[in-house]
């Protein structure tokens, strides 16, 4: 037997494999004759570090692809990092204002410099520590969403909307950052339910002593009010009309209007206006040409605007325009309620401002059309079918996608200003600028030095729409590999940016690849314009009381950590057992630990098979042949039901039945089934079938413990340098026999009979022991050597009668008999037999109620119907032997 360690030792093994692997360049990919495989994986953001999230999602692209390469794909998994607007940005102004310097004072070329700094000293972390885990990217292929050409491509898309008129400029009420001070998409605000106050204000009607009573959350924005607001057919309020109020504290004078948006039955029917701080009240403002008075400053502060408390926080500035309120005697009172608040999705603790601003937006009716349409009718299946009509809805009620960003990381917004009306005209550079400028106005005398490039930038999700297409590089002069790899097979994501991204990949799928020609110059038929054919969406990852992992809570465990406790391995299998598509994972470290146990089951497996000596004299007994036969239909069996979950991407069943194969059937019953009595030789047939199967096994297992397997399988046999398990066909299911594996199952349960007599009589294994069977129904007696084997007997013979005096069990409606030397316990032996009745009398209930059930029966395929019926007849006849023995033992 080789040298081999008596335990796995992960740690030993993970890093050289994983250098062989890169060292023989197998994760590469380039254009063949063969068919690809394709996936990109979701960007993570250069800021981010391996998290379990991180994990579960790569882990499912890596079996996905090492499953692929098996199955003789020309597999590509492209890796690469979002540039991530605002969470980089934030970043690196956080470090340089540690150092003095304000990315004001040194301007954007500068501040870039800086940006492009830290992504190059920090943007990879994560790629490496996927490495960690096993992931089989094709890193020559790794790319980052603002490396030149994936930025000339956000720009190229950007233009080529802005031809068909799907790009505009306009003010519109929006959620700001204040923090980021930046404008973000309706997916970027979280909604969260909050306690808050409700303050009941009195407003002075003008020209009297009179008040009306207004209720607002918000009294800090008292001072941008421009109007009240009731419903014209309100009758409470008809006296009210054509009538002005005095606003608190800066005692502006402003009209009552009347607007049918009100709702009479909620509150007290009566709303302050508040256009510049409120969508709704923008909208009556612009029905009634009412004032719009902002008064925020970008960063949450009160503005000029305001008169009062200005340059204060918003929120600080709430608590003193209460307080002067009081003083002015107009509070009337104030409720407790429950708010529902937006909270940026980028800084989690900051309230997003509804704030009036200019921004650029793209018109989503016509890009939402074929994207919805090519969902519903499956052209792109998503996984789990559930999330169609979340995806339905959302596009259903889709509103224009703001676009810009007040960033300087990021793609600058190619539109370029030639006067002080601010006219532009959008180009690819700014000397293209010039000539349609110059074009546009009639004014031939304008330089290069006359035109000012926008200062926004397009939000992030604007360049990572296009990953599929760009990574690719669809958008370039050479389409080759966009041709050849185009569309991906799968997108593996979590569902909740189902919308943020998701969605508008397949928007920017069916909007820009239609002009991209085949290779052969022919147009892009339909079904070749979807980024993906398929989306296997993750569940979020839990802890054991379904709480979402986060570091307040402290149940966030340490990505790396786990895989130096555990193994790449164990924790992988830990991830995947426990996944189901769509669904939380429930994640208990428990489980990383089942799959270290698994790793070293392996192990232990191999070094018994290893340590056999082969005796080329020997016939191969008839315990091995049968047991061969057995397994290779189990074998057969089980890759049937993987390859059909492999369809489905239910990978947790693909990778639990695995689990069974190999540790119930292979290391359990068959190798017991074959292994040589102790210190004895084997047989050359039964071994080298055995590492056949163990071969096929490591196979079967490879893509979701990948480096447990290589090390395996390079020890099982001689190997070359530069051979690999991974590049190994996939093993394929031959003729599944059905009766034997129902035979072998009933003589299973023989064994574990006879096994649970050994064990509570005391008797040792050594000791041989005598069964005699009363064969009431067929059996398959060719498999009585394995029972002869694995429990030692003495001899098992059929006989006509009960044999009195004996131990007894029924498996099926066969009576088993074990003579025993010292008189039977009988007592014991009927409350066992009353035991095994009530439970076959259990069953048998519930079978006769299904056939008793006119619609199951009527309803069901005819082979479940032909199985309850089966059911039945086996569990009478099961009850009537019992009830046989017990009527001799009373």
């Amino acid at each position: 037997m080789m040298n081999i360690d008596s335990n796995y030792n992960p740690a030993a093994i993970e890093k050289k494999w994983y250098d062989y692997w890169m060292k023989n360049d197998f994760f590469s990919s380039k254009p063949n004759d063969k068919k690809p495989f394709t996936i990109v994986i979701p960007p993570p953001n250069v800021t981010g570090v391996l998290h379990m999230g991180h994990m579960l999602n790569n882990t499912i692209q890596d079996v996905l692809i090492r499953k692929a390469r098996m199955d003789g794909f020309n597999a590509c998994w492209v890796p690469g990092t979002d540039h991530a607007s605002i969470a980089t940005e934030s970043k690196v102004v956080n470090l340089l204002r540690e150092q003095g310097i304000n990315k004001h004072d040194i301007g954007r070329e500068k501040f870039l410099e800086h940006a492009f700094a830290w992504k190059d000293k920090y943007g990879g972390i994560i790629l490496e520590q996927l490495k960690r885990l096993g992931a089989s990217c094709d890193w020559n292929r790794t790319r980052f969403t603002m490396e030149p050409k994936l930025s000339d491509a956000v720009i190229q898309s950007f233009i080529e909307l802005n031809k068909k008129g799907y790009i505009y400029k306009d003010w519109k009420i929006v959620n700001w950052d204040p923090k980021a001070q930046t404008t973000l998409s309706n997916e970027e605000v979280i909604r969260k339910d909050v306690q808050s106050k409700l303050y009941h204000i009195n407003y002075q009607l003008v020209g009297s002593n009179k008040f009306i009573t207004i209720a607002t959350t918000r009294p800090e924005t008292i001072m941008g009010d421009s109007a009240i607001c009731v419903h014209p057919k309100d009758e409470r309020y008809l006296h009210l009309h054509g009538k002005k109020v005095i606003v608190p504290m800066v005692n502006r004078e402003v009209p009552i209007v009347t607007d049918d948006y009100i709702d009479i039955a909620f509150g007290t029917g009566m709303l302050k206006v508040t256009p510049a701080h409120d969508a709704n009240d923008y909208e009556i403002g612009i029905r009634h040409q009412l004032a719009v008075i902002d008064t925020f400053n970008d960063d949450g502060t009160i503005s000029e605007a305001a008169g009062i408390f200005v340059g204060q926080d918003r929120f600080t500035a709430r608590k003193n325009v209460v307080k002067l309120l009081e003083e002015q005697g107009l509070i009337v009172k104030v409720e407790e309620i429950t708010n529902n608040l937006g909270y940026s999705e980028r800084n989690p603790d900051t309230v997003v401002e509804p704030k009036l601003s200019l921004q650029w937006y793209v018109k989503m009716e016509e890009l939402v059309k074929p994207a919805l349409a090519h969902v519903m009718n499956d052209d792109i299946q998503l996984y789990p079918p559930k999330f169609k009509n979340t995806y339905q809805h959302w596009l259903e009620n889709i509103r224009d996608w703001p676009i810009s960003r007040q960033l300087w990381w990021g793609q600058q917004i190619p539109a370029y200003y030639y006067n002080k009306q601010n006219e532009y005209v959008i180009a690819a550079s700014k000397e293209e600028a010039l000539l349609f400028a110059k074009e546009k106005s009639g004014n031939q005398s304008l330089t290069l030095a006359d035109l000012k490039q926008d200062e926004d930038v397009l939000d992030t999700w604007f360049s990572s729409w296009l990953w599929p297409i760009s990574v690719f590089d669809g958008f370039g002069e050479d389409k080759t590999d966009f041709n050849y790899y185009y569309p991906t097979n799968v997108l593996v994501t979590g569902w909740d940016i189902i919308f943020f991204w998701v969605a508008r990949m397949i928007f920017a799928g069916y909007e820009f690849t239609p002009t991209i020609p085949l290779t052969d110059g022919s147009n892009r038929p339909i079904e070749k314009q979807k980024p993906f054919n398929a989306v296997y969406f993750t569940g979020m990852v839990r802890d054991k009381q379904r709480r979402k992992m986060s570091k307040s809570l402290g149940n966030s465990p340490d990505a790396l950590g786990l895989i130096t406790t555990y193994g790449a391995d164990g924790v992988r299998f830990g991830m995947l057992s426990c996944a189901a598509a769509g669904n939380d994972l429930l994640f208990d470290e428990a489980l990383c630990e089942q799959g270290k146990n698994f790793s070293n089951k392996l192990w232990n497996a191999f070094r018994l098979v290893k340590g056999w000596k082969v005796d080329k004299a020997l016939t191969q007994p008839e315990s091995s042949i049968i047991a061969m036969e057995w397994f290779e239909a189990k074998l057969s069996e089980t890759l049937l039901f993987i390859e059909d979950n492999f369809s489905k991407y239910r990978l947790s069943d693909v990778l639990m039945s695995t689990y069974k194969l190999i540790w119930n059937d292979f290391c359990s019953w068959y190798l017991e089934c074959v292994k040589p009595e102790y210190l004895k030789p084997i047989d050359e047939i039964t071994l080298k079938t055995t590492i056949t199967y163990f071969e096929n096994l490591l196979k079967i297992l490879h893509p979701f413990m990948p480096f447990v397997t290589e090390e395996l399988w390079q020890n099982l046999e001689d190997r070359k340098e530069g051979e690999t398990i991974m590049l190994l066909d996939y093993p394929k299911a031959g003729k599944v026999n059905e009766t034997l594996l129902k035979n072998f199952d009933d003589t299973t349960l023989v064994i574990s009979e006879i096994r649970t007599f050994r064990k509570s009589k005391n008797i040792a294994n050594k000791d041989q022991i005598e069964v005699l069977v009363k064969k009431n129904e067929t059996i398959n007696e060719h498999l009585d050597v394995l029972i002869t084997k694995l429990t030692n007997l003495s001899s098992l013979k059929y006989v006509d009668e009960k044999v009195e005096g004996a131990f007894s069990f029924v498996v099926k409606s066969n009576e088993y008999f074990i003579p025993m030397a010292e008189n039977i316990d009988i007592e014991s032996e009927i409350e066992k037999i009353k035991t095994e009745l009530a439970y076959a009398k259990g069953s048998l209930a519930i079978v006769m109620k299904k056939l008793s059930n006119e619609k199951f029966v009527s309803g069901a395929p005819k082979q479940v119907v032909a199985a309850e019926h089966k059911k039945k007849a086996d569990a009478e006849a099961k009850i009537k032997v019992l009830e046989e023995q017990l009527a001799s033992l009373v």
